[in-house]
């Protein structure tokens, strides 16, 4: 199955990508790996302002961590030539939860991500992930993710 046929199947439509919000670039390529730059957690076309701990659940994170997953394979299908079958192997996640100091389920927020990426593109999908808890994100977004993938 296609990757556009999984993502249909799944009932998304890919984003645009996001302009910048400072001094970088949505992506880079070096090689056969495509890096993204992080991309934050929206609602409602806004920064999803919350911080984990204090007034956002687990369970909400895990849908924020999944709608900045399809906001990351918005990018990735631009940086692939808009060809995300390309897409040999995720091969790293990085997610920044915003956490208070007593929070510990990042990993379980950043799952909401790593399944998407999972039904996505079986196999291909599954990759190394590092989850963090951190004080503050920009905007005050509860969840940033960054990626990197391999391309065929």
């Amino acid at each position: 199955m296609s990757v556009y046929d999984k993502l249909s199947e799944l009932n998304i439509t890919l984003p645009p990508v996001s302009v910048p919000a400072a001094a970088y670039v949505p992506y880079v390529q070096t090689g056969n790996l495509v890096f993204l730059s992080g991309h934050i957690a929206r609602k409602d076309g806004k920064p999803w302002a919350a911080q984990f701990g204090k007034n956002i659940t687990t369970e909400e994170g895990k849908l924020a961590a999944r709608a900045v997953a399809v906001d990351l394979l918005g990018t990735l299908h631009v940086a692939t030539g808009n060809d995300l079958n390309r897409v040999k192997r995720i091969v790293k996640v990085m997610s920044l939860v915003n956490s208070t100091g007593d929070f510990t389920e990042q990993h379980l927020v950043t799952n909401g991500a790593s399944e998407l990426l999972g039904q996505v593109f079986g196999d291909k999908g599954v990759h190394a992930r590092s989850a963090f808890g951190v004080a503050q994100i920009p905007m005050g977004a509860c969840v940033e993710i960054e990626l990197i993938a391999e391309l065929a």
